[in-house]
């Protein structure tokens, strides 16, 4: 007989949501081995001793861990979703029947917080991992990425005083029709602070922008595509963005130029775990942040106890400070140095103990002084030969051109360290860390990006995109804390060859017991 379901609302329920979420439930068992109870005395200086009751802060970083494990960045898309959730709002500590906070709640509270509140849980999820035996300690992967900020490329504005910095560029390069014009999309309010509006760039980077944009400078109104949206040639020492004063323009090779920020993350490469993430602004290099980024992992691995040995990056970070900073700290490192490291010119032969250079000819070029490079901002070693040992060289002109009449040349003031650390690089621990990195924080980033809500940052500001990486790594550990602790199901056969095994080592213990039991003893 054929049935037809009839839906008929009933005025009074029987009805418990424990009953209704499965025991294997991802929301039902992160709930079990997640206390945010420390919240409350954490967060209790952040409000006051009267007025109406805030949202609960451990409802709060609930609601944002389900955001980002659901790839959700939308704080109202979010309600929505929740609300809709009988596992999600068994995960709350809210009742069908209740009414989840108000989006614009969640936005307020994440202002409210500091920083280190949201550290502090992060501190707080990694411990648990390192309780479960998913962190080593020994061996970090540090990378970074950019993220796309909450700024438009259309409104960015030139730096003022405008009159005087548009009549300065006229002098230097040609001005495209796009720069001329107001910016395409007028932010409402400026939040850039005075400091940033006015333009800081030297007549010397100003003039750096145009050799290297040539392309941009030469007829560029009547290029194809000049006019159209995003055209125009932009750069942080001539542009900032008001709508969000900390993003900063950056590109990859074969990407649309963006307003970014940029994540540093570190990765343990026991269980592909995240030790530490931060944001930074997109404008500088790698090699920049690499001490603040140690400094902050010692200070973490002492609390919780972990032993931090091999520091593991790609060639971004390679610099001699920071080879040397590294061992100074007893890491050793493993990263790759840039290409334009020279420990000297070619077919040279580096004396250590002596600190002279041999020419192919045999003679010594001797250590002349130490000095700063301006450009570069690094400490060099500079050495030079006297004029009467290359007068005559048979290899003169080769070696020296048409004009010098001396070898001179700078050599890095961190040669032994990098010497050392591309010892280590080209060694079959080297090899194998290499492979690691690529293994371990490269698939971490593209998983937070893709969907863990690291696509983009729906804040403004670099504290606020601090606090929504720090989320995103956690609701990752977390979810690798569950997937690490779930138990497997072992087949029969398995099961025997354990008990066999067992069995064995027992018997060996018997053995080796009466062995020493019996055994004479000599006097």
């Amino acid at each position: 007989m054929q049935g037809k379901k009839i839906y008929q609302e009933k005025l009074f329920n029987d009805f418990r949501l424990s009953d209704r979420i499965p025991e294997k439930n991802f929301y039902r068992r992160l709930k079990e081995y997640l206390d945010l109870d420390f919240l409350y005395l954490l967060t209790r200086p952040y409000y006051g001793e009267s007025g109406q009751k805030s949202i609960d802060p451990t409802v709060f970083f609930k609601l944002c861990l389900v955001g980002y494990l659901e790839n959700i960045i939308s704080d109202r898309q979010l309600i929505e979703h929740c609300s809709m959730r009988l596992d999600i709002l068994y995960f709350l500590g809210y009742d069908i029947d209740e009414v989840l906070p108000w989006h614009s709640t969640l936005s307020r509270t994440r202002q409210l917080y500091p920083e280190r509140v949201f550290e502090e849980v992060f501190t707080k999820v990694l411990g648990l991992c390192i309780e479960k035996g998913m962190v080593s300690g020994h061996t970090q992967a540090i990378d970074s990425a950019p993220v796309k900020a909450n700024a438009s490329m259309d409104s960015l504005e030139l730096k003022v005083p405008e009159e005087e910095l548009e009549a300065y560029l006229y002098k230097i390069r040609h001005i495209s029709q796009g720069d001329k014009e107001p910016p395409i999309r007028k932010a409402q309010t400026n939040k850039a602070p005075k400091e940033q509006q006015g333009i800081t760039a030297s007549q010397k980077e100003l003039q750096a922008i145009t050799s290297r944009n040539k392309k941009w400078a030469k007829d560029q109104d009547q290029r194809p595509g000049a006019g159209n949206k995003g055209s125009k040639y932009t750069s942080n020492k001539t542009h900032y963005s008001p709508t969000d004063p900390d993003a900063r323009i950056s590109v990859k090779p074969g990407k649309a130029r963006k307003l970014n920020y940029l994540s540093q993350l570190t990765v343990d490469t026991a269980h592909h775990v995240i030790t530490d993430i931060q944001a930074y602004h997109a404008d500088k290099k790698d090699n920049q942040y690499l001490q603040d980024i140690t400094g902050r992992i010692d200070k973490r691995f002492w609390k919780l106890g972990l032993v931090w040995q091999n520091c593991v990056a790609d060639t971004g970070y390679s610099s001699g400070e920071n080879y040397a900073f590294l061992e100074a700290k007893g890491l050793k490192s493993f990263i790759p140095p840039h290409g334009t490291y020279k420990g000297g010119p070619d077919n040279f032969i580096y004396k250590e103990k002596e600190d002279h250079y041999l020419c192919p000819q045999g003679k010594v070029i001797p250590f002349t002084k130490e000095f700063l490079d301006y450009r570069t901002k690094t400490r060099k070693k500079e050495y030079r030969a006297s004029k009467h040992i290359c007068v005559d060289c048979p290899l003169k002109r080769q070696c020296l051109g048409k004009s010098a009449q001396e070898k001179k040349f700078s050599v890095t003031y961190y040669r032994a360290e990098y010497q050392r650390n591309i010892t280590r690089v080209h060694s079959k621990q080297g090899r194998y860390m290499k492979g690691k990195r690529q293994s371990t924080v490269e698939p971490v980033f593209g998983t937070l990006k893709e969907f863990m809500g690291m696509r983009k940052i729906n804040t403004i500001g670099l504290a606020q995109a601090n606090k929504c990486m720090h989320l995103s790594a956690i609701a990752y550990n977390l979810k690798k804390y569950l997937k690490f602790t779930r138990d497997t199901v072992q087949s029969q056969a398995g099961v025997l060859c354990s008990c066999i095994l067992s069995l064995k080592s027992f018997l060996r213990l018997q053995i080796s017991y009466l062995e020493h039991s019996y055994m004479p003893k000599i006097v």
